[in-house]
């Protein structure tokens, strides 16, 4: 048959994508195309009785649409056996999301790896395929989960096909998975199927016609034979007949020409689409069918009863539904809601008689807000966002409906619907929203500013949250400081293009709200001192405040990173900012929670670049790639304009991505694409450009941004004979290492008063900074007292000494990843009449970032299962990599493999 269909081609796809999948290679593919296409034909001719191949069939259903996991908890019921051989973590995800236990609602992509770790466990048997039917009607939560377990598929023995309508956004939904466009048959088999279909003759050049006209559709040409004498005329027109609408109103026909009762039959089978005979067997004799009446229905060849209910097509249900009055829609809906009630099926109940609802009706809004809580209980937040939806269109206007479409718009929100989010808020009537409600609306529309990018509003966004906070202030006191430390957070975001309130006014508020108890009233009176009080005041209240960030448990601690790098910035306390940070990322990995790990390996990368090592902070910008394609977005996008100009990107092009960051609001990532310009000038020993860069920004500082830059202006004003400029901010360095006893910050107070000082004093400072930063975490910044105090040593003619000086700093720029140093340090040297030492190259240069990434963790004693659940891979995958590290390594054991990390970092 599939010969005679034309689809030799797409089956050989199909069997390689299998063939794969039996040798170990895993793989997916999404089939699409219209209605009638042949999409599930082809799925089931390819896959039904292949030898060696477990086959798992998964189908998607309308009504489950609104069911959060609906279809992960009907896939994982064959895989049950394999629950004990995942992590405790993810076992519980899975359960939760499926309704069978209770706890904290699982994020998405934490029941995703659960998902690919039981494939992984059960293709350990048998290879399996598992195909998905109809997935364009799978609930959004299920079809995410499925995605992410397409994408990460790598090296099990899996092959996970799809077969979909090209509607419901279902590619973008599916991003990364490959994709086979099925269009018609070929005009030859086309219209050899056409002929075969037909009980009567017809003349080959209508058949022909006939065959261009419905584009070779094969459901068309099969269901519609009969009906292609009269479709003739129009094939010889050139355009294309509306086949989907053809094809509807031909079942519709054949429906309307049976008894009354069938058609209800059908009716209640199209308006339930779970396929679950019980329920619908259940409705019927609630509106008085017999249970014959179900196998006359199946005697009209458009339904099917085995195990559940299945249409010849969806276009049956389509007719069915469609081709009804609404006095009888709404009669099945309440008899499958008394069915569903029958049999405990809450947010079925519910669904059904909303939708045999007319116009608002309370009570069963209330059912409905019921069950988005279910679903919010089991990480369901599409699904909640889509039944609070249809509560609030139930709901008469008022106060209750404005709370149902906010809390729409906030679940929406959660799972990255901006657009739908914001349609809701849109709905929100203004005259009736209470100071709650109303402060909600004002976090969530700031949130979709920050997502969207939206130039109007990022730069007034601290001033918005101020007044959500006001709103919440003596009516919930936890969204109140919710909102306070967002505030702060788009002000660090906007930094110096703030708008509506200034850093002051800003500072007072968020002091105010620091009442009561708890950490969270320590986190807000230390960052209202970083903002308010002069800096030796202020750094027992921010270090109190870093303390209760760093002792909060680690679904709240994740969260937190901006907090966490500023306040450690703040503190110039390089060793817990990077220890929280780390902390904070592991909790979002061993959560599943992608989109906070998302900002906070943003928030790693950009720290690092403060001193410590831009070659993690590459890596962390890698990770950012890695998971951006595990949730299905362009990792091609992930830019860091900071990260560019350490790494030799063209001074233009980072500059132009800077003005482009202010354009939209983002003053943070301009300012700090400026500044890191500047360093490059340094680096480049362009010093009066370094200095003309840097001044602006220290004319107008930032908070505790700036200071981190003071050393790097200190050494372009001297160097560029503005000496005088520089004192003020060497005392201030100095002042505040007095304050906060960091190393850091007195290493590098004391390298900028060398730069100013008289040679007797100057080396006694340069020795101290290289002793106070040499335990520090700031690699860069030891190293940049190294290249100082060489360059000192050179001019003091001492050059044994400098050219030690200068090799330690090749070295440790080399190390660090800092190569925009190396050239300037190597002229030193060479200046100097010495050579620089032999490269020592990246570490483990034959490795790729994944692999090196899995060869650090298993270097520290992380077992396979470790690793796989904080990259979100399968224990195979790891397992896969791990092997080609040892070889590429020449090593056999995880001991020998530290050997070699350790020996690669010259430790």
């Amino acid at each position: 048959m599939l010969r005679l269909l034309g689809r030799d081609d797409e089956r050989r796809r199909l069997e390689l994508l299998l063939g794969n999948a039996r040798n170990g290679h895993g793989g997916s593919l999404l089939i699409t195309g219209e209605p009638g296409i042949g999409k599930t034909a082809l799925l089931e001719a390819t896959t039904t009785g292949v030898a060696g191949l477990r086959m798992i069939r998964l189908d998607g259903f309308e009504s489950e649409m609104e069911l959060p996991f609906a279809a992960i908890q009907r896939l994982t019921i064959p895989l049950s056996d394999h629950l004990g051989a995942l992590p405790d973590r993810q076992r519980e995800a899975i359960r939760v999301a499926s309704g069978l236990a209770e706890g904290p609602p699982p994020d998405r992509f934490l029941v995703g790896l659960g998902v690919l770790g039981l494939f992984a466990a059960a293709a350990g048997d048998v290879p399996i395929v598992c195909a998905v039917d109809d997935a364009h009607l799978l609930d959004q939560e299920s079809l995410d989960v499925m995605a992410f377990v397409a994408r990460r598929i790598a090296v099990e023995p899996v092959a996970l096909l799809f077969a979909a309508r090209d509607e419901q956004g279902i590619a973008s939904r599916l991003a990364g998975v490959p994709e086979l466009l099925l269009e018609g048959l070929p005009q030859e088999p086309a219209t050899a199927l056409l002929l075969r279909s037909l009980s009567a003759p017809i003349d080959p050049a209508s058949a022909a016609a006939i065959a261009r006209a419905t584009g070779g559709n094969p459901l068309a040409l099969i269901d519609l034979a009969e009906e292609a004498r009269d479709m003739a005329g129009l094939g010889f027109g050139g355009d294309p007949i509306p086949v989907g609408r053809r094809l509807e109103a031909h079942y519709a026909r054949r429906l309307g020409q049976t008894d009354p009762h069938v058609r209800l039959w059908v009716l209640l089978a199209a308006a339930d689409t779970t396929g679950n005979v019980d329920l619908i067997t259940s409705a019927a004799r609630e509106l008085g069918l017999d249970d014959e009446v179900a196998e006359r229905a199946e005697a009209i060849g458009l339904v099917e009863l085995h195990e559940t209910v299945r249409f010849r097509h969806p276009l049956v249900r389509s007719a069915a539904y469609n081709a009804s009055s609404g006095p009888d829609r709404r009669r099945t809906h309440r008899g499958l809601a008394r069915a569903a009630a029958g049999l405990g099926m809450v947010e079925l109940e519910a669904w059904h008689a909303a939708k045999a609802a007319i116009g608002t009706d309370a009570r069963v809004a209330d059912r409905l807000e019921h069950t988005a809580d279910l679903a919010a209980r089991r990480g369901g937040f599409a699904s909640r966002a889509s039944i609070l939806t249809r509560a609030a269109e139930l709901t008469p206007p008022g106060p209750v409906k404005n709370s149902r479409l906010v809390g729409a718009a906030e679940a929406a929100l959660a799972v990255g619907a901006v657009h739908v989010a914001g349609d809701l808020l849109g709905l929100v009537d203004e005259t009736t929203v209470g100071p709650v409600e109303q402060g909600r609306a004002i976090v969530v529309r700031c949130a979709l500013a920050m997502f969207s990018a939206d130039a109007r509003l990022l730069p007034s966004a601290a001033a918005e949250l101020v007044r959500a906070a006001d709103a919440f202030q003596g009516r919930d006191l936890e969204r109140e400081r919710r909102a306070l430390l967002r505030a702060y957070e788009a002000c660090a975001v906007a930094d110096r293009l703030m708008v509506g309130i200034s850093q002051e006014e800003l500072g007072r508020r968020i002091t105010a709200g620091a009442v009561g108890d708890g950490p969270d009233r320590e986190i807000l009176a230390g960052i209202g001192a970083l903002i308010l009080l002069p800096y030796a005041e202020a750094v027992p209240h921010v270090r109190a405040a870093f303390d209760a960030i760093l002792t909060l448990p680690d679904h709240e601690m994740m969260h937190m990173g901006s907090a966490i790098a500023a306040l450690g910035a703040f503190l110039w306390d390089d060793d817990r900012r990077r220890a929280g940070l780390a902390r904070a990322a592991a909790a979002a990995r061993e959560m599943g929670a992608l989109q906070a790990l998302d900002t906070l390996l943003w928030v790693i990368s950009l720290t690092e670049l403060m001193g410590g090592s831009v070659r993690l902070a590459e890596e962390s910008m890698a990770q950012v790639r890695e998971v951006r394609l595990a949730m299905g977005y362009d990792a091609e996008h992930v830019i860091n304009a900071s990260l560019m100009s350490w790494t030799g990107s063209p001074r233009h092009v980072v500059l132009a991505i800077a003005d482009g960051a202010n354009a939209l609001g983002f003053g943070g990532v301009g300012a700090t694409a400026v500044g890191a310009v500047g360093l490059r000038d340094l680096a480049e020993g362009a010093y009066r450009d370094a200095y003309e860069r840097l001044r602006p920004l220290m004319l107008n500082p930032f908070l505790q941004v700036t200071p981190i830059e003071y050393p790097d202006f200190v050494e372009a004003a001297v160097r560029s004979g503005h000496a005088a400029e520089a004192r003020p901010f060497v005392d201030d360095l100095l002042t505040r290492a007095e304050a906060n006893g960091s190393d850091w910050c007195r290493g590098v107070a004391l390298r900028s008063l060398a730069l100013i000082s008289d040679d007797a004093d100057a080396e006694g400072c340069y020795t101290s900074a290289v002793e106070l930063l040499g335990p520090a975490c700031a690699e860069i910044d030891l190293a940049r007292a190294h290249l100082l105090y060489g360059e000192w040593l050179r001019r003091q003619r001492r050059r044994r000494e400098a050219g030690e000086q200068l090799q330690i700093a090749v070295r440790l720029f080399e190390r660090s990843g800092a190569d925009i140093f190396v050239p300037r340090a190597k002229a030193e040297l060479e200046a100097a009449g010495l050579k620089a030492a032999a490269s020592a190259g990246s570490e483990m240069p034959d490795l790729t970032t994944q692999e090196l990434t899995i060869a650090r963790l298993a270097a520290v004693g992380r077992t396979n299962a470790e690793i796989a659940a904080n990259l979100f891979l399968s224990v195979n995958t790891v397992d896969y990599h791990l092997r080609k590290v040892f070889q590429k390594l020449g090593i056999s054991s995880r001991r020998q493999l530290a050997d070699k990390l350790r020996e690669s970092r010259g430790t």
